[in-house]
């Protein structure tokens, strides 16, 4: 599935909410929304902004860090790996 950097989650979709969250994040990248090497978004801001919970924005945040799309340093922030902004188209 492929998601718009300004869809929004839907409770009721098949995908869930997490794998959302996921591909929203990845068109916000690819975007430019967020440069590489620099921070995105807080886990309170992505909360606030899609409605979802904690737990659900940490899981999509953990995809992200697996599949290499972004990177976490602890007390600063999440932060948008360089190789994924070469994918970018």
């Amino acid at each position: 599935m492929s998601a718009s950097p300004d869809d929004e989650i839907d409770p009721d979709a098949p995908l869930t909410p997490y794998r959302q969250l996921v591909e929203i994040i990845r068109a916000r990248i690819a975007r430019g929304d967020w440069a590489p090497g620099r921070r995105m978004s807080s886990e309170t801001q992505l909360v606030q902004q899609y409605g979802i919970a904690r737990s659900t924005v940490r899981r999509a945040i953990a995809v992200l860090v697996d599949e290499g799309d972004v990177f976490v340093v602890p007390q600063r922030g999440t932060f948008v790996s360089k190789a994924s902004a070469d994918d970018a188209p």
